[in-house]
Order: structure tokens, then sequence, then C-alpha cells
């Protein structure tokens, strides 16, 4: 349908998500981010699915927020919308979440995917954060999480002077995981999401979640807060069972509980 800004799909274990705006670049405009974080939530709350991929065209993964629609906008009216709020669902995602990006991954393009859990990029894939060429800076995450994933020196560079990283410089910086051929990149993705997927629900979970906060403790309180995870996963049927079939040399046969 027309309305349709994103496009959803199983594959297997997977939910694969499609960003659906080709005539703008699939700029992020507020229908299309609602739409997206509907969809995130609905795969999050669907048992048959363990991971998920978020992705846009060979192209471009997402070029950025749709700026004719925030363009005319007065402080008062973006600080009452709060329209990049929407991006903190994203993190309230229990199960991990993969971003396939290949072509343009810009402003709140590359935000989408910095706020994703993993980065599988085209060899097409180039990153930016240009919002100080239009007299504003990233506003959804991209101070924050591209410091942190980069370091102060390169995060300066990108935000301050719009400087772009191919996939192949992205990859040697250790913002992706891996980069694959533009023909290949997306099944490259949903292998990496079934390989995940196939793991205990509850564990990924809980290892999701004290990665998560290893940016927001300190070590210590980091480190207690994952042995009470770990010790409370054995509460779980499928700690008794990935432990049993480890004992018996089989694969085991996840509860889901």
């Amino acid at each position: 349908m027309p309305d349709e800004l994103i496009l959803t799909e199983k594959r297997g274990n997977v939910g694969l998500i499609t960003l659906n705006r080709p005539e703008a670049r699939n700029a992020i405009n507020g229908r299309l981010l609602q739409q997206l974080m509907e969809a995130l939530e609905s795969f999050d709350n669907d048992e048959t699915v363990g991971a998920l991929v978020v992705t846009g065209s060979e192209k471009a993964f997402a070029a950025g927020m749709d700026i004719k629609e925030m363009a005319d906008k007065s402080m008062r009216e973006m600080k009452d919308d709060d329209p990049l709020s929407e991006f903190d669902r994203i993190k309230a995602i229990r199960k991990p979440v993969i971003a396939a990006v290949s072509g343009w991954a810009l402003g709140g393009g590359f935000e989408l995917a910095l706020s994703c859990d993993m980065i599988v990029a085209s060899e097409s894939a180039q990153f930016g954060q240009p919002e100080i060429t239009i007299g504003v800076i990233p506003g959804a995450g991209g101070t924050q999480r591209l410091t942190r994933a980069v370091g102060k020196a390169l995060a300066m560079e990108m935000i301050l002077n719009n400087r772009t990283l191919s996939a192949r410089e992205a990859l040697q910086f250790g913002l992706v995981n891996r980069v694959a051929a533009t023909d290949k990149y997306l099944d490259e993705a949903l292998e990496l999401a079934g390989e995940i997927a196939a793991h205990a629900p509850s564990a990924l979970r809980a290892a999701k979640k004290m990665i998560d906060q290893a940016y927001e403790l300190t070590l210590m309180n980091g480190i207690h807060q994952e042995r009470q995870e770990f010790y409370n996963l054995f509460a779980t049927e499928d700690q008794k069972e990935g432990m049993k079939a480890f004992m018996e040399k089989r694969k085991p046969d996840w509860k889901r509980k």
C-alpha cells in the first residue's frame, strides 16, 4: 500500500524490516519512524522470532531525517513535539537488532544504524553526520554513540567537518561488524541474525542488556549486575537444557523459558 513506509517479513526465525521510501532515499519522517518502531516492537513480542534485521535499499540505507518536515519548526515546536525521542524506543527492544547498510547512511539514518546492536555493511556503504552543514548537530544520539564507537578524535572530525567513512574504514575503526559485496550484504546480515537467533532467548536478552549497560555503569557495578543476571538464568528451563545438551554432546532444544 502507498502508506507502507516500511515492509516486514519473516525469514525463518529472523524478522526483516525494510525501509520503503525510495523516492526520498529512505529519508526518515515521522510516519516512517513510527511504523519502524511499531514493527520492531511487534517482532520483539513474536516468540517465533529470535533476532531482527533492519535494512534499506542498495543505494541508501537512509539518507538522513526529512529536512522538509522540520525546516520551518520553531525551537518550542521541536521541544514540545520531541520527534527524535522516538529513537529511544529502539533500546527497549530486547532481541538483537542488526542494521544491514548499503549506500548512504547519513544523519538520522546513520544514527538509526548506530542505535542497532550490530552493523553489516555493503562495500558501497558510506557513513556520515552532515548536520553541521545545515546549521544543526546530530540529535538522535550521534554525538554520544559515535564517540563511544570510534573515539573522540574521529567523532570530532566526522561531526565538526562532515567527514564520511567508507565501509572499509568503518570496519577498520570498529564501527561495523562485517563488510560484504553489495549483492551479498543482506544475506550476510540475515545469516548472522539467524545464527544469533539459534541461541537461548533468555540468555540473549540478558547478554544484550549487560553489554548495553557496560556504557552506563562503573566496572564493579557492571560486574555485580552481570553476576546477578548469570545466576538468574539458572531459574530458566533453557539453562537446564543447554547444560544437559552440552554434557550429552548434542544440540540443545530450547524451551524458550
